[in-house]
């Protein structure tokens, strides 16, 4: 999940209060406002706990938050923007994906080891933007030298007399031709040009695992190890000037950058203000409320996975590559929609774990009105926004926008309730004509008005079967 956009500095994140961290929720998430103020008071007391002193800062554990409601309303987004807010590292997982030890299959430590190595290009990320300036200033001079190598000092012919410039003649004369260079190369002036660089090729051979282990259960990093041997080959590459350059950059930027740091960072960043969400955890409840499911099927492996992410999340120690990670302070935060199980038939001490419970609501008509037009990333302003690139102007009227709504919720109680992704199909389905045709048209104003959505939508909506296979 990943792509880091921070949208505070990490200082002002700091200084939030509870209801500030929730105004900033409501920007990108529809009501849910008991979820909100959960996650609001979670971030808010990890803040707190930084401010106390160490040994008692040890005793504080975040307490954990189980988020229940049926699917489509707000459980993953609000995980993700609280992680966004709070420029935490945020990794979401399934718990389905996961399989007990001794089953092929992924363990559950590998969602602390992704964690990691999520928060491992974060800081990355954030110093290579330090030190920007110095590579791109040492990946300019190394491109000037090879867009000028070395020259010797040329003869001058005077009235017969021979001349050899001096050394400091020379070097001021190479100087002057090197900044010259430079201006036309920051002025774009040498960007058709084409030259030669060495490109470290970082390929690595294939290899197979012996059947019933994981790459998660090898103690030592093979690419690591065997880097030296077949990683520092390189190849002879035809770049443009600006590919060149970027390429420069990038090296220059890793050789300034200590990743041994890095790592340390990340891992004290991981430990102190990670966030995993795990995501269907009622998948791996045992259904009929009995330990083990009754001890029939998949059922046992159910309770096997909780009884394995139970060290994970109440505190254990887990063996990454840029070392030992604590999960004492990790912050979980498990969701699930419980339609055939309940939370009770988590085993006991799983339960316990996660002492905060929230039970999200099902979202209504006037929900939808408000998903499809507050938000920031807003469905409406999204759609507006991708035809306004074939230069097509979408306007929605306020009855357009709720008949998109009527349509939505009408379907959701006829069929499955899949709650806001049911406003995606329907927009996907209402735009097809425009979408298709918007590059051609002569007619670039396009108006969705409630006879519009009327004509696209209504004979779907009133055909249950059509609605069931289409929307």
């Amino acid at each position: 999940m990943a792509i880091f956009l921070p949208e505070r500095t990490a200082t002002a994140a700091g200084s939030m209060t509870p209801r500030e961290i929730v105004a900033e929720l409501d920007k990108h998430v529809i009501g849910q406002a008991k979820a909100k103020r959960a996650v609001a008071i979670a971030l808010r007391n990890r803040i707190r706990r930084q401010r106390l002193a160490a040994d008692i800062a040890d005793e504080v554990t975040p307490k954990n938050i189980l988020m229940i409601g049926p699917t489509g309303v707000g459980k993953t987004e609000i995980a993700r923007r609280l992680a966004k807010l709070a420029q935490s590292p945020f990794i979401k997982v399934e718990a389905s994906k996961f399989t007990e030890v001794g089953y092929v299959g992924r363990d559950v430590e590998s969602m602390v080891r992704d964690l990691v190595e999520l928060a491992v290009d974060m800081v990355r990320g954030e110093r290579s933007e330090e030190v920007k300036g110095k590579a791109q200033e040492a990946a300019e001079e190394r491109l000037l030298d090879l867009l000028l190598p070395p020259s010797r000092p040329m003869e001058q012919r005077d009235q017969n007399v021979v001349r050899v410039p001096t050394a400091a003649q020379h070097q001021e004369s190479v100087n002057r031709t090197r900044e010259r260079m430079r201006e036309q190369l920051r002025e774009g002036r040498l960007d058709d040009r084409t030259i030669e660089l060495d490109v470290r090729e970082s390929q690595m051979p294939s290899f197979e695992i012996i059947a019933g282990t994981s790459v998660e259960e090898i103690g030592v990093n093979l690419k690591d190890m065997m880097g030296n041997m077949f990683g520092g080959k390189t190849k002879t590459r035809r770049l443009k000037v600006p590919d060149a350059l970027a390429h420069l950059v990038t090296e220059e930027s890793a050789r300034l950058v200590d990743m041994e740091s890095v790592g340390r960072t990340a891992v004290q960043r991981v430990e102190q203000s990670g966030i995993i969400f795990i995501d269907e955890i009622d998948k791996i409840a045992s259904r009929d409320g009995m330990a083990g499911g009754g001890g029939h099927g998949p059922d046992v492996s159910r309770e096997g996975v909780q009884r394995d992410i139970l060290p994970i999340v109440e505190g254990t120690t887990v063996n990454t590559k840029h070392g030992m990670v604590k999960t004492d302070h990790i912050l979980f935060i498990a969701a699930g929609a419980f339609h055939v199980s309940k939370p009770s038939d988590l085993i006991p001490e799983l339960q316990g774990r996660f002492p905060i419970r929230v039970e999200l609501e099902p979202l209504t008509r006037d929900d939808f009105v408000r998903i499809l037009t507050e938000p920031r990333s807003a469905l409406v302003k999204q759609y507006v926004a991708l035809l306004g690139a074939d230069e097509v102007k979408l306007a929605f009227t306020a009855a357009a926008v709720e008949r998109i709504a009527d349509f939505a919720a009408r379907v959701n109680d006829m069929t499955e309730n899949i709650g806001a992704r049911r406003l995606h199909t329907v927009m996907e389905r209402l735009l097809d004509e425009v979408s298709f045709e918007g590059p051609d048209l002569t007619q670039k104003v396009v108006s969705i008005d409630e006879a519009y959505v009327d004509r696209m939508l209504a004979d779907i909506v009133k055909n249950e079967d059509l609605s069931r296979y289409i929307l």
